[in-house]
């Protein structure tokens, strides 16, 4: 299912080959885990003769799967701040937290050798943290970070301040120029793009 979080869809022979699995194995998964309601397939049509082929994608049942940051705490605790100490407490906390994770990870993110490296070591990192996301390099769009799940989404739709401050600190920690952009994807479903520059 984390293989298939990372994707906009996988043909069970991919699955088979990303967790080692023979087809048959790796079919019957899906087969169950479709029964379940955790999967659903996405038909494409070949562009040679043949019959279409059968990815399969998440559905939104799979949502409470996947890390997330206390969510209802969290959010119950922010709102508390903004009545006690005023509509600008949340900003401060969420600064706090931005530069408390910039702290943390500065050291690791900075022994990369040039931006790849360090962008690499930083989705390593946001992949402990419950991130999930991956460099990514194409023609058309360059070097950017694609994010398939964020634990905080829930708290960046209250408080979407949170977005910008996340945004600043990449970049901090990159030293470059970052773009963010929800992209949608062809299959159905949206990603966070970070779009990265050049260094300086």
């Amino acid at each position: 299912m984390e293989a298939i979080k990372k994707s906009q869809g996988m043909t069970v022979t991919e699955l088979s080959k990303a967790v080692e699995l023979s087809y048959m194995g790796a079919k019957q998964q899906c087969e169950r885990l479709e029964v379940l309601g955790y999967l659903k397939t996405w038909r494409v049509p070949r562009k040679a003769a043949g019959r279409p082929e059968k990815l399969y994608v998440l559905t939104e049942k799979c949502s409470t799967l996947f890390p997330q940051a206390g969510v209802d705490l969290s959010l119950n605790v922010m709102e508390g701040v903004k009545r006690f100490f005023g509509d600008s407490a949340p900003e401060k906390i969420l600064f706090h937290h931005y530069e408390q994770l910039r702290s943390k990870w500065a050291s690791h993110v900075s022994r990369g050798k040039s931006l790849v490296e360090k962008a690499t070591r930083l989705v390593e990192l946001r992949e402990k943290s419950g991130v999930f996301c991956r460099c990514q390099y194409t023609r058309e769009g360059g070097f950017c970070i694609e994010e398939y799940h964020h634990p905080m989404q829930e708290i960046f739709a209250v408080f979407p301040s949170a977005i910008t401050q996340e945004v600043r600190m990449i970049e901090q920690l990159l030293g470059s120029k970052v773009v963010r952009k929800i992209v949608t994807q062809e299959k159905g479903g949206e990603i966070v793009v970070y779009k990265i520059g050049v260094l300086g």
